[in-house]
């Protein structure tokens, strides 16, 4: 199968942006066929805006003031994100969750990680919710984005062992590094058109 040339990135942030920082290594390296042709903040204050700068990537502030919705908001993130061409939108850090206006635009082309091994502990503080259930595993799941919370379809997952001892920091940390190498994995597999769509189902073909 023919890879795809040159998949062009968007990236929306909030904080301090170290899967956007795996992704662009990645990129760097040669080992994802991509491009990062924005990277979006809501919060000027961002690290990950300066990561973008480092790496002459266009960084955007486009804060929330100004907006009556969350709705309007997406739709003039939309107008971005079409200006830069993107084709694939990544989700590293984006600490708001997407309106239909975005989801519709960008069918089974918006990805997000979440720190659980979904469907298990959707929604805020996962790490929190795993320790406080019990579980022996938890881990980091990249999926697509649909009009839920975390529950579109299941891209990748990396498994993560839970110590006796681990708080929601040490937890969090050992995810963190296996985000960091799932996401970039991920979105490799979409650069070269690997990934299709069945209903709720990711069929990943091997070559």
């Amino acid at each position: 199968m023919a890879n795809k040339v040159h998949c062009k990135l968007g990236v929306l942030v909030s904080g301090g942006g170290t899967n956007l920082q795996a992704i662009i290594d990645c990129i760097e390296a040669g080992e994802i066929n991509a491009e990062i042709c924005c990277v979006i903040s809501n919060n000027a204050g961002a690290y990950a805006l300066t990561r973008a700068k480092k790496h002459g990537i266009p960084a955007v502030v486009h804060e929330n003031n100004g907006f009556s919705n969350r709705r309007e908001y997406d739709a003039a993130t939309l107008k971005i994100l079409n200006g830069y061409d993107v084709e694939l939108v990544i989700l590293a850090g984006f600490m708001r969750i997407l309106t239909e206006a975005m989801v519709d635009a960008f069918p089974n082309a918006i990805m997000n990680i979440h720190p659980a091994l979904l469907p298990a502990f959707p929604g805020l503080h996962a790490q929190k919710q795993a320790l406080e259930y019990g579980v022996r595993y938890s881990g980091c799941t990249v999926h697509f984005v649909d009009s839920g919370t975390d529950t579109g379809p299941i891209i990748l997952q990396s498994i993560v062992p839970v110590e006796q001892d681990d708080t929601e920091d040490s937890l969090s940390a050992r995810i963190q590094k296996e985000e960091h190498r799932t996401f970039p994995a991920a979105i490799r597999l979409y650069a070269e058109g690997r990934i299709k769509v069945e209903g709720r189902h990711v069929r990943i073909s091997l070559s």
